[in-house]
């Protein structure tokens, strides 16, 4: 895969990842009177949805340059663990005292962080061709 195939790739799946968190956002709002957008704005969604999936991309140019297709399985099985792990600091966020219902905060982000690895390994098989480089 070309480096601007992998990126378009990223930014695909960013305008995915950040429309869906997007939206759940607004229907965890409404369903249960709660508003996070100060802490956690449109913004800042976006900008972690763009690193994580421009990230995840550089990953996958990283290994196909270095063991082909063969590392792809292992890969997602890699940020699957990693979109895991990213949850645990999460739990532990304190939020200011203002706040109303912080403990319904987990419930908002903690599905965001799945959106950007759905994101990139459901469109990675339309952007990854059959004459593509392999080595």
């Amino acid at each position: 895969m070309s480096w601007k195939k992998i990126f378009v790739m990223g930014l695909v799946a960013t305008l995915l990842s950040s429309s869906a968190s997007i939206i759940y956002q607004q229907i965890y709002k409404a369903a249960f009177f709660v508003d996070f957008s100060v802490i956690v704005g449109q913004f800042n969604i976006v900008a972690a949805c763009a690193m994580g999936c421009l990230l995840m991309g550089l990953g996958y140019k990283m290994a196909i340059i270095w063991k082909g297709d063969k590392l792809i399985p292992w890969l997602h099985i890699v940020y699957s663990i990693l979109s895991f792990a990213s949850i645990a600091p999460v739990l532990g966020f304190n939020l200011p005292l203002e706040i109303e219902s912080p403990e319904m905060f987990p419930g908002l982000v903690v599905p965001m962080h799945f959106f950007p690895i759905l994101s990139i390994t459901s469109i990675f098989p339309l952007f990854k061709t059959a004459n593509d480089e392999t080595k």
